[in-house]
């Protein structure tokens, strides 16, 4: 009776465990795939294809088992498993068309960016995970041919260059509308978190048929998370071992079945002076910021978003206190920037939208002892049609921009008369363009914009792109051309003028700045067999500028003479991008790009102050699946800069070293939605030189010995007869430092 039950016991075992084999073989594009991943779901039990794309996987002790086959950069497939021997045949493996990533920047409307004849650069909130930073101004260091250029020694202001060009040049959207202009461009981009960015999509060169002034480098379009599709509360902050806190909050809430909301708070603040180069002046501005944004998704089509920042930010003598504010015995910077923003966009239909944007910006600001107060409001509008017919995609455009700015410098203020005069400027516009799709390998957009400024009259603004590309879109051609303008504010968008350190100058009335520009991208991607995706991106540009304004450090070390140029500034190079998506968690990112910038006056070509020669990026991730690790290497070289010294006497070097930041980090993915980073950041602890405030310790000029024309003289206490004066700056004085974060997110 003992053995008859273990022999049943035993006989229900072998049914239970009753082994199970699938085989078969892997292609792509009918050719063997090698190292594809196969793995029984729910399982620990896997298997790789050998070089014929053949595999043979062996299981037991599941219930209804299925077979999933994956490649990188292939689509997925999942098999039931039916019998307890199947030979699955032939499995043909098909691109995952989700590595095409949709883009809205070069043509304002959502196209695949391999169908874009516009070049559109796309870079995910993951590719910024890498490298932490509380700004969105931070973040961008490590995009090829994008440089973060600090322009103070003492409030560390700054402006974006796009391929060496000015940070004025540069046109900051959010979801494609223009939020960061004018005085903005200055304090403005410090207040946008990184958490609320879903994507950065860049294009280079004029945009200015689509976007409009500003536009006249490029544009960098930040897209923001929708509501929907993000986790119901997640926090992240870190802390570096400066003593910066920066935490970022958001919710998602629910307003009815259709609607849905997201609620995002940001602080960061820095309240630890450092003076690491002994030169009496803090190392890094302190700041106190707090930033709240609440964008909704009401139905399918309507999107509203509204963002206030409040920041308090000084730099200065180490001594300095509030009560110091605009006084003349302990120098400081002390800016308060109150900013208000409301932008949306209406789905009518499929074919009419209406988007719209205003901003409110007040600074409250003191330069040494110049005061400087500043109000900005702009109101934006813009009804746009497409329409698809044949092999054409018409769109068409009515704008307005109204630009409201007042200050207490001579921008609005006649000193003859002793009145002040608000600016007020009114832009409206139309532009129309059209995209042809000649056939599956070559399409052409032609566009032509028109605008009449209350200033300065009619703008015309034309554009042309041609895109070539073979069957499966892995090689594309993009030729473009274009132009561009721009309506300068100087005292908004060069912080030089406001340091109280220099007179400024206008020789006389600014006229726009105007550009033509030339584009050849170059997109070649590999798909190789044993599971790695390659692709590099290469461009040749050039940008020919007229009415150029230039300021004039070098007539008078004492003024910034601001005029147009007669002659002509070209800016050309070469720019390449090279990516690697491998098996096994690895990915790398790393460009460079070189640019020759001149400026030709009357048969004299000189270069430009702060404009690279040189830069490089990288970024190595490594991510171990098993361990839930994952390494980032991020990092940028620079070459050389030339700066604002203030005479021939001036012993600091006319052009700064070349220099490299380099970042280290690591992830632990943790249960329950947690993720915990930390790392290094300026390894290799760059710092410029401690000379680089001239006079730093004498910041009102005090034991300068001046001559009858305003020239200072060189005195024994005084050598090389300089001035202070804090414009010669190109790098943060932060040295090495940790930092380490946590995040967490409940979906």
């Amino acid at each position: 009776m003992k053995f008859n039950f273990l022999f049943i016991f035993f006989c229900i075992q072998v049914a239970l465990s009753q082994d199970f084999s699938v085989s078969g073989t892997v292609l792509f594009s009918g050719k063997p795939v090698e190292s594809a991943s196969i793995l029984i779901k729910d399982s620990s039990v896997g298997a790789t294809t050998d070089a014929e794309g053949h595999f043979t996987i062996y299981f037991s002790n599941l219930d209804n088992p299925k077979l999933l086959i994956s490649y990188l950069g292939k689509k997925s497939r999942v098999f039931p498993i039916l019998s307890n021997i199947e030979d699955l045949g032939i499995i043909e493996l098909k691109l995952d068309e989700t590595l095409d990533e949709v883009v809205v920047s070069g043509t304002l409307k959502p196209v695949s960016k391999l169908d874009s004849p516009v070049p559109v650069e796309v870079y995910s909130k993951s590719f910024f995970k890498a490298n932490p930073t509380s700004s969105v101004f931070e973040a961008l260091e490590n995009v090829n041919g994008i440089r973060p250029q600090l322009n103070c020694n003492v409030c560390n202001t700054g402006d974006i260059h796009i391929n060496g060009q000015e940070g004025s040049y540069t046109m900051i959207l959010i979801d494609g509308l223009p939020i960061v202009s004018g005085l903005s461009t200055v304090y403005g981009l410090s207040g946008i978190p990184q958490s609320l960015i879903e994507r950065v999509e860049i294009v280079k060169g004029p945009a200015s048929t689509l976007y409009g002034s500003e536009a006249i480098g490029g544009i960098i379009n930040l897209i923001t998370k929708l509501p929907e599709n993000t986790s119901k509360l997640s926090i992240d902050s870190f802390a570096s071992g400066w003593g910066e806190l920066n935490t970022d909050v958001g919710y998602k809430y629910t307003l009815s079945k259709r609607s849905t909301g997201l609620l995002g708070i940001n602080y960061f603040n820095y309240s630890n002076p450092i003076d690491n180069n002994n030169d009496g002046f803090t190392d890094l501005t302190l700041q106190d910021r707090f930033s709240i944004f609440n964008k909704f998704s009401l139905g399918d089509n309507f999107a509203f978003a509204a963002r206030y920042v409040y920041e308090d930010r000084w730099g200065g003598q180490m001594s300095w206190m509030p009560q110091n504010r605009g006084g003349n015995l302990i120098y400081g910077e002390s800016i308060y920037t109150s900013r208000f923003e409301v932008f949306g966009n209406y789905q009518f239909n499929e074919t009419v939208s209406f988007q719209f944007s205003f901003n409110d910006h007040h600074q409250n600001s003191v330069y040494g002892t110049t005061i400087f107060n500043a109000d900005q409001t702009i109101g934006f509008g813009q009804m746009t049609w497409n329409r698809n017919f044949k092999k054409n995609t018409l769109l068409l455009g009515l704008a307005y921009r109204y630009t409201y700015y007042d200050d207490d410098t001579t921008a609005t203020f006649n000193e003859f008369s002793r009145t002040n005069s608000a600016s007020v400027m009114h832009l409206p516009g139309v532009f129309v363009q059209n995209q042809v799709s000649i056939n599956s390998n070559n399409t052409l957009l032609v566009g032509l914009r028109y605008d009449y400024n209350s200033l300065h009259g009619s703008l015309f603004t034309p554009r042309l792109n041609y895109k070539i590309n073979n069957h499966d879109k892995t090689s594309i051609l993009r030729i473009s051309a274009g132009t561009g303008f721009r309506v300068a504010q100087v005292f908004t968008e060069d912080h030089a003028s406001l340091t109280g350190a220099r007179e400024v100058v206008f020789l006389d009335a600014l006229d726009p700045e105007e550009s033509w520009n030339v584009n050849i991208n170059y997109l070649k991607k590999f798909y190789l067999q044993q599971g790695a995706i390659l692709d590099f991106d290469l461009s040749v540009f050039k940008t020919q500028f007229s009415n150029k304004i230039i300021p004039d450090y070098d007539t008078d070390p004492n003024k910034i003479i601001y005029t147009n140029l007669n002659g002509k500034s070209i800016s050309q190079g070469v720019s390449l991008n090279f990516n690697i998506l491998a098996p096994g968690g690895f990915r790398i990112n790393m460009g460079a790009t070189y640019v020759d910038t001149n400026i030709l006056d009357d048969g004299t070509k000189t270069l430009p102050y702060l404009t690279e020669r040189f830069q490089g990026v990288w970024k190595i991730e490594k991510k171990w699946n098993s361990s839930q690790l994952i390494f980032d290497l991020t990092g940028s070289t620079l070459g050389p800069l030339k700066l604002p010294t203030l005479s021939n006497l001036d012993p600091r070097p006319i052009f700064s070293s070349s220099f490299s930041i380099v970042n280290v980090q690591l992830t632990k993915i943790l249960n329950g939605g947690i993720e915990a980073y930390g790392g290094l950041k300026n390894i290799f602890n760059f710092t410029p030189p401690a000379n680089s405030i001239a006079r730093a310790f004498d910041p009102f000029d005090k034991q300068v010995v001046f001559d009858d024309k305003g020239y200072a003289l060189a005195t024994p206490n005084n050598p090389f007869a300089l001035t202070f004066d804090p414009s010669y700056v190109f790098a943060s004085n932060q040295g090495i430092r940790f930092f380490m974060g946590m995040r967490w997110k409940l979906d």
